[in-house]
């Protein structure tokens, strides 16, 4: 019988372009390959490192950092092995050479250990550097990749770039079998090399802050890149309003739009131009001035517009931003200045989606790279909303490069077809938050409604954007948006009065809310509340917020057959930094939330490294949906995290004191990592902050330290994330079709009938890679009433990958 085949080998290369997100990634593969059993490597500089390869020894086992306390006893030993190989400080740092005399040069694949990677996740660009290969693409520059890869023993690969990088990965696995056929003939590899290496596993991760890969909802790196430009136009909003100014940034984007887009979405900008959809107009300078001069002519002080680098008019000339402030200066008098904001697009930490995904679709790269055949095709890890897909690499590149096919033949209708539809929504938003209402868009007198838009429960990043989006979509067509101030007491206190379009410019990125909010019911006085619909003669009411506006809409829904006039549409859209309603996977507000809590976490974090032996306990807010502290502890790379779902036990707590303990006499003596436990605010009415930090005090005894800290409501102000900002246009304006088209469909009923259409009182839901309505009848079947949250939640799973990039189950068997 032969030898069964060794163990996988997994390498991961970062190619092309850098973006922000990568290192979460690589740090994902290398964590899930040793959690697999596999040996893991990292490729210095791309493909240029693939094709150098080891002109020195990379066997670094000789050489390994041996764990301190060899003598504990711990579940996995393989795992011990795979600990750390010692070159993790000179990646990071980015320098070839060490004090101890272990060095980078003349090595380009590299053995790496679970601790090689640490803290990865959260620095921006690729540590283990990137590069565009001319070599590679050659056949004799594959032919020594081929050879470097085989005589590490390596037989899997993980890509992580661009269309370019993608598909040159491709192309090396269909000529994998050619390549060892060559090298064998020349006899630079022997028969078994051969037989072993005959089929090159590879998997491929999009990074790109373009956002420009088919099949894909997000590429890593976007949402850091869309966080860095809305960064800069919420500090030039306030220099361009002071000045009544003007100001054109040029952001990234050859061939896809999107950052310039959801940055105009995001932002409040007044214009942008993107490849996919260039002005209708030729000269296209005329419908840009026709524009800005609308909403200058409304009272307007300051102008946005946001220029793609690849931006050209229908007859593919190039608009440059330097083009466009001449226009704005010398046809409309503005005092125009241009940014471009370059590079640092692609700089700075991740922000919390950057590190949540890339780790999710890192590890299923992995499973993925297990579950390869020679039948089976390249695979590219995507995503469709928050689930991990896997499609045909090169599927995905065609559609990819047919787009900016069919920009350059000037068919930019079927261009954005090909786009997601998410795309083409926000551009419609975009179109209508922008633009200042005209005669012509106007519906008929009949057609017109009064629509009241209340704010409910705790503030929530997103609210006032939505309320924005809603006010000018209404304004747009003819209708009169209400403003209700302070919720069911506002409205019975008549606190309620028209929204305008320019009171309602600024609002895009403002936290908080600007109607006031609390958790006052309707029950409080249905009569009276029913008598002011009736008193401002209400057609629809929009009410966002948490788990008080879905609980507010199930009583007015019931209330329905007492009072005709709560015979109208009844919507609400959720906000709220718990994400607690049920059937709805996100709501308004949970991503800024986290985002706050990954900006604290990594402040604390620096302070506990620095400590060398200290760990935090750090109390997030949530109520009892543990969501925040869930997906927190994945971004910020938690050790322990509590949540009210599972709950805290005498017995899970000396577990856990048994980890920490493990895993500090395993670090580096005198260079213990800072740990971060997260805890949910209602984990345990017994085991509060306090008594857990006192108890990890006492239990560290010489290995570490504890320290509390309570993030209370800083995780619920700040500015929204451009994220949220977006989500709030896209759904406000879903809201807004729907309460038109459920009027139409109540008015064509009896009126006996209309107190039992169920459909007219629902929430809008995002579920999967679609958003859904579901009547609040409907929803009450899956809330868990009592504890204010749904009966399931697709983030619990997550608890559990926690855990496991810790690797707590192999450090101390606890499963």
């Amino acid at each position: 019988m032969s030898d069964p085949k060794p163990k996988l080998k997994v390498a991961v290369l970062t190619s092309g372009g850098d973006s922000a997100g990568m290192n979460a990634a690589v740090r994902a593969v290398v964590k899930g390959s040793i959690l697999q059993g596999c040996e893991t490597w990292i490729v210095r500089e791309g493909y240029e490192g693939l094709v150098r390869g080891n002109t020195e020894s990379a066997d670094t086992a000789a050489s390994r950092e041996a764990p301190q306390n060899a003598n504990l006893k711990v579940y996995d030993s393989d795992f011990i092995a795979n600990l750390r190989f010692g070159d993790g400080t000179l990646l990071r740092d980015g320098t070839a050479d060490f004090s101890d005399g272990r060095s980078l040069h003349g090595r380009y694949i590299v053995r790496v250990g679970w601790d090689d990677v640490r803290g990865w996740f959260s620095e921006g660009g690729t540590l283990i550097g990137t590069a565009r290969s001319t070599t590679f693409r050659t056949n004799e520059g594959r032919l020594k990749a081929a050879y470097n890869l085989i005589k590490e023993g390596i037989d899997a690969l993980v890509v992580c770039g661009g269309d370019g990088s993608l598909t040159g990965a491709d192309v090396f696995r269909a000529e994998w079998p050619t390549l060892v056929a060559t090298l064998r003939s020349e006899g630079r590899i022997s028969e078994e090399q051969a037989k072993y290496h005959g089929h090159l596993r590879i998997v491929g991760l999009v990074g790109s802050i373009d956002n420009d890969m088919s099949m894909t909802d997000m590429t890593i790196g976007a949402p850091t890149a869309l966080h860095r430009i809305c960064e800069a136009i919420d500090s030039i909003h306030s220099t361009a309003l002071s000045h009544s100014r003007a100001f054109v940034l040029e952001v990234m984007g050859r061939h896809c739009g999107w950052l310039a887009l959801l940055a105009g979405v995001s932002s409040g900008a007044d214009f942008v131009f993107i490849p996919e959809r260039p002005p209708q107009c030729i000269p296209w300078e005329d419908e840009m001035c026709e524009a800005i001069q609308r909403q200058r002519g409304v009272g307007k002080r300051k102008t946005i517009v946001i220029v793609a680098e690849g931006a050209h008019d229908k007859e593919l000339n190039p608009i440059r931003a330097d083009h466009v402030k001449d226009v704005l200066s010398e046809r409309l008098g503005l005092d125009t200045r241009v940014t471009t904001l370059g590079h640092t697009q692609r700089g700075g930490r991740p922000c919390a989606m950057d590190r949540l995904l890339p780790t999710l679709q890192g590890l299923d790269a992995v499973d993925a790279l297990l579950e390869a055949t020679p039948e089976t095709p390249s695979y590219m890890i995507g995503v469709r909303e928050n689930k991990i897909t896997r499609v045909p690499l090169m599927e995905a590149v065609a559609m990819t490069r047919s787009v900016a096919q069919l920009i350059s033949e000037k068919n930019f209708e079927k261009a954005m077809e090909l786009r997601d539809p998410e795309f083409k929504e926000s551009l419609q938003g975009f179109l209508y938050t922008a633009n200042v209402p005209r005669p012509d868009f106007v519906l008929p007198k009949e057609k017109r409604l009064r629509i009241a838009i209340m704010h409910m429960g705790a503030p929530a990043g997103g609210m006032n954007a939505a309320t924005r989006a809603a006010a000018r979509y209404c304004l747009y067509h003819g209708h009169t948006p209400l403003a209700i101030h302070n919720g069911f007491k506002g409205l019975l206190n008549d606190h309620i009065h028209d929204l305008s379009w320019l009171g309602v410019d600024n609002w895009a990125v403002r936290g908080g809310s600007e109607l006031g909010t609390n958790r006052a019911m309707p029950d409080i006085d249905l009569g009276g509340v029913a008598s002011q619909f009736q008193k401002y003669q209400l057609d629809a009411l929009l009410m966002i917020g948490g788990f008080e506006a879905f609980t507010a809409l199930k009583m007015l829904d019931e209330a329905r057959k007492h009072y005709p006039s709560f015979h109208v549409p009844l919507v609400h859209l959720p906000a709220t930094i718990s994400n607690n309603v049920p059937m709805t996977e996100f709501s308004l507000g949970s991503d800024t939330s986290v985002n706050a809590l990954v900006d604290a976490c990594d402040a604390i974090k620096q302070s506990a490294s620095a400590s060398r032996n200290r760990v935090f306990v750090v109390e997030t807010q949530g109520g009892k949906c543990g969501y925040i502290a869930t997906v927190g502890a994945l971004a910020v790379g938690a050790s322990i995290v509590y949540t009210p779902e599972t709950g805290i036990t005498l017995d899970k707590l000396r577990s856990d004191v048994k980890f920490l303990k493990v895993r500090y006499g395993l670090d580096v003596k005198g260079k213990a990592e800072g740990r971060i436990i997260i805890r949910n605010e209602q984990a345990s009415s017994v085991y509060t902050t306090e008594v857990l930090n006192k108890m990890f005090q006492e239990e560290g005894g010489s290995l570490f330290d504890s320290r509390a800290a309570a993030l209370g409501h800083t995780l619920q102000g700040g500015v929204p994330s451009p994220i949220d900002r977006a989500r709030a246009v896209r759904l406000s304006l879903k809201c807004m079709a729907f309460i038109e088209h459920e009027h139409a469909a109540l008015q064509a009923l009896p009126r006996a009938a209309r107190g039992v259409h169920r459909q007219s009182a629902a929430v809008i839901t995002i579920q999967g890679s679609s958003v859904q309505w579901v009547p609040v009848q409907e929803m009450v079947e899956h809330a868990d009433m009592a504890n204010r949250r749904g009966k399931t939640a697709w983030w619990l799973g997550l608890k559990a990958v926690v855990e496991a990039l810790c690797a707590r189950p192999q450090l101390i068997g606890d499963k």
